[in-house]
């Protein structure tokens, strides 16, 4: 990404929060904010004029000026506090707000359109959205308000400095082959100068930092990734005793954390020589440049002291880009980030559906389906039937011919294929995968899952009775991690009472009951035909002991071919 792409990205993330429906709140408190700062460099002004009097109070011996000028230095020195604090805790309100829109939109972005699935199914490098959500939004906007108001602050500095530190220098006469060059307010020239060569050496020494704070916040996502899917697959892992496995690829992961990081250790390294050597040679300059005058008599001690006060001032406002080069950095990483996941979330919502959903079937009508995976290898072709209400369909070939992805294909998340589903209009469906989702939560949650309503505890009750999880009836409100607690044949149990409470028209089931007994699983589907009539059913499974369940059986042959015919 180019200088004038990251500027686009940076600026395309910045200017929402500010033309949204808060942005004039948003604007108002911002502007408070930055008229704090400026309040705040008019008292360091008066802090400079200070210097002037009370120096040469000292020099002159003026014990009767040392009491009042002590006082009135508490008192712009605790009115300094004041406005200080308060604009950092402003300016973090700020940062709430804007950090609460921006992750706001991010979440509603990456929801819609299940384009959290369509990242991992296009193959986008989108690597750990989550860190993208929570850590660089928050850094995006924490980095963006630090720089822009410290931006603001120090050019409001050098405004107001720069004209103390004109008047004060006066005229430095320079001899070159006998003729005498005349400057005006030469040390606020040498600071510009000062700090124009020092920020060009600046970036020449830190802009490899730039691309190191983006691999290593990659590389420390990733690490804590794997440490995460370790915790969620704990019980798998036990099982196959993959410890060691485990371990290796931890270190292969923290090895390249370490290794950039001692790359951007001693990048930092040599920025930092740079930066604080920059800044103690500023410390002495002043005093070399005024000591002329001083010693000729042509200024006082506070005077001096004054002109050395002013030119640190407007030499750190100069200095700024050098002081905050690596912050920059750090910022120009984020906004990468930020901006590849952008443009990622943008090519997964122009993809269009597989399959096209229309209102007007009988019931459940296929139209020329056509299923296909990434690499364009065709599973299924030219698939039309017509599923009554109440249909009871299973879909039945070997492993990898495509029955999972065609459940997918007509839940309208799989975006390789084409074909037109019709509906009766209203009709609600329900997809049931292999291994249940059950958010973090109560059971409540878990048992209402994807909605969110919340019946009465008897409805709730009686669907775990029938399911044979009569057992947590009473631990409806229990806030824990079910997916723990539940056995896979429990929390696919759980599943079918779902069905129950939700009572679809259709329900689609891959692999639904892999977990449970053959008996059980005969009893599941016994119960929603018992409780639920007139809600269509569709299978996907291997068991011979589902074609008693069923009334038709689709075949597939994994090539594009299919078959069609009544059990």
């Amino acid at each position: 990404m180019g200088k004038r792409g990251a500027f686009r990205a940076f600026w395309q993330l910045f200017r929402g929060y500010w033309n949204s429906e808060h942005k004039w709140k948003a604007r108002g408190l911002l502007a408070f904010v930055i008229g704090l700062n400026f309040f705040g460099v008019y008292l360091l002004v008066r802090l400079n004029s200070w210097y002037n009097e009370f120096y040469n109070a000292l020099q002159q011996y003026q014990a009767d000026q040392f009491w009042p000028l002590v006082g009135e230095f508490t008192g712009l020195a605790m009115l300094y506090i004041v406005i200080a604090v308060y604009a950092i805790y402003l300016r973090q309100a700020v940062q709430i707000k804007w950090r609460t829109w921006l992750t706001d939109a991010y979440l509603s972005r990456w929801l819609d359109k299940q384009v959290y699935y369509r990242l991992q199914v296009l193959g986008s490098d989108t690597d750990n959205p989550d860190q993208r959500i929570s850590e660089d939004i928050n850094q995006f906007v924490n980095l963006s308000l630090q720089l822009l108001i410290g931006f603001l602050k120090q050019m409001t500095t050098l405004a107001a400095f720069g004209v103390v530190l004109w008047n004060l220098s006066g005229a430095f006469t320079l001899n070159l082959g006998g003729q005498e060059i005349i400057i005006y307010g030469y040390m606020f020239w040498f600071s510009l100068c000062y700090s124009g060569i020092g920020t060009g050496c600046a970036h020449l020494v830190g802009r490899k930092l730039i691309g190191l704070n983006f691999e290593q916040q990659r590389f420390e996502a990733d690490f804590r990734f794997n440490m995460m899917r370790v915790r969620e697959n704990s019980e798998s892992i036990a099982f196959y005793g993959g410890e060691n496995a485990e371990n290796k690829g931890f270190h292969e992961r923290f090895a390249k954390v370490i290794s950039n990081f001692w790359q951007l250790m001693k990048q930092t390294k040599l920025l930092n020589f740079y930066v604080n050597g920059y800044a103690q040679l500023a410390i002495i300059v002043p005093l070399i440049l005024a000591a002329p005058q001083y010693f000729a008599g042509g200024i006082a001690l506070g005077g001096l002291m004054q002109t050395v006060s002013a030119f640190g001032r407007v030499q750190d406002a100069l200095s700024y880009f050098v002081e905050s080069y690596d912050t920059i950095a750090q910022l120009a990483a984020v906004v990468r980030r930020l901006a590849t996941f952008t443009e990622h979330m943008d090519t997964a919502e122009g993809v269009e559906a597989g399959i096209q959903r229309q209102a007007g079937g009988t019931a459940l009508d296929v139209e020329e389906l056509k299923v296909q995976l990434p690499d364009s290898r065709v599973l299924l072709e030219n698939c039309s039937m017509n599923l009554p209400a109440g249909s009871r369909l299973l879909v039945t070939g070997a492993s990898g011919c495509g029955k999972s992805t065609l459940l997918r294909s007509l839940a309208g998340i799989w975006p390789y294929g084409a074909g037109k589903l019709k509906l009766t209009a209203g009709s609600r469906l329900l997809f049931l995968p292999q291994r249940p989702y059950l958010p973090l939560g109560s059971l409540r949650r878990a048992l209402h899952y994807p909605g969110t309503a919340s019946g009465s505890d008897s409805e709730l009750q009686a669907a775990l009775t029938k399911v044979g999880l009569e057992k947590f009836t009473t631990r409806l409100d229990e806030i824990d991690d079910w997916s723990r607690i539940l056995s896979l044949g429990e929390q696919q149990r759980l599943a079918f009472a779902r069905v129950l409470l939700q009572k679809p028209d259709w329900v689609f089931l891959d692999e639904a009951t892999s977990a449970l007994d053959e008996p059980r699983e005969a009893e599941m589907y016994e119960m929603l035909q018992a409780e639920l009539p007139k809600m269509g059913v569709v299978s996907v499974g291997h068991r011979s002991t589902l074609f008693a369940q069923h009334q038709q059986e689709l075949k597939l042959a994994g090539d594009g071919g299919w078959e069609l015919r009544p059990i």
